[in-house]
């Protein structure tokens, strides 16, 4: 699939990551969904609404000097923009520094971004680092690894290939959400049906919290809720 309804492409910019989390395991009728980014990724943005996109997959190197010829390498670097530039939309940007956990590349500064935003892209996600925070881009936010001064040796090591972002496998053309909390990858499968399972787990969700904002909330009135929650799931 290379293109995404426009209804949905809405609602999935405007709900959190964790939000798409559940919803996918709404449309799938289960719990058990793990194609999700583990531990704490930091954001240059929090604030940012969620970046939603196909990916377009690379992996990059720093902390050692590239080994192969220079006219390899910038031939590839060229391959890297190209492929960066093309491609469906929306998209987003997946990148998998080599070097992890050891990362000290930043290869998400300001030009790097800006260039990015250029080509149409949402949005950046990677395990490795970025760098000049407050100087970046407005609309393109990245969720990355760590943060860090240096560019290091960086350079490009493969281009739209399959890539690892804590704990998350990214095929290239897979569908991305991501936000401050991380990311996660849509199952095709599922995308048929996943806004109206995000408007189901959104007007559950409305069964418990409405009358827990109420003031006076007892455990009756949670009682009463949570079962209407339950049986509203079912």
């Amino acid at each position: 699939m290379d293109t995404l309804d426009t209804d949905l492409l809405d609602l999935l910019r405007k709900v959190d990551t964790p939000t798409v989390c559940n919803a996918i395991e709404v449309a799938e009728g289960k719990r058990g969904f793990a194609n999700f980014t583990r531990g704490t990724m930091l954001a240059s943005d929090a604030e940012a609404p969620a970046m939603v996109g196909f990916a377009r997959t690379a992996k990059i190197a720093a902390v050692e000097p590239p080994t192969e010829a220079p006219e390899v390498i910038k031939a590839r670097r060229m391959d890297y923009y190209r492929h960066m530039a093309s491609g469906p939309r929306p998209a987003v940007t997946v990148v998998e520094d080599l070097d992890f956990p050891h990362c000290i590349g930043a290869y998400w500064g300001e030009i790097n971004t800006t260039v990015h935003k250029g080509f149409g892209l949402a949005g950046a996600l990677t395990n490795g680092v970025m760098r000049d925070l407050g100087d970046l881009p407005d609309g393109f936010p990245v969720v990355a690894g760590s943060v860090g001064p240096s560019h290091g040796f960086v350079h490009v090591r493969e281009v739209g290939t399959e890539v690892t972002i804590f704990g998350m496998m990214v095929a290239d053309g897979d569908l991305i959400h991501a936000d401050r909390h991380g990311a996660l990858v849509i199952p095709p499968a599922v995308i048929p049906t996943l806004k109206s399972a995000i408007e189901t787990l959104l007007n559950s969700e409305k069964l418990v919290l409405d009358p827990a904002r109420q003031d006076g909330f007892t455990f009756e009135d949670f009682e009463r809720a949570w079962i209407a929650f339950e049986k509203a799931r079912t």
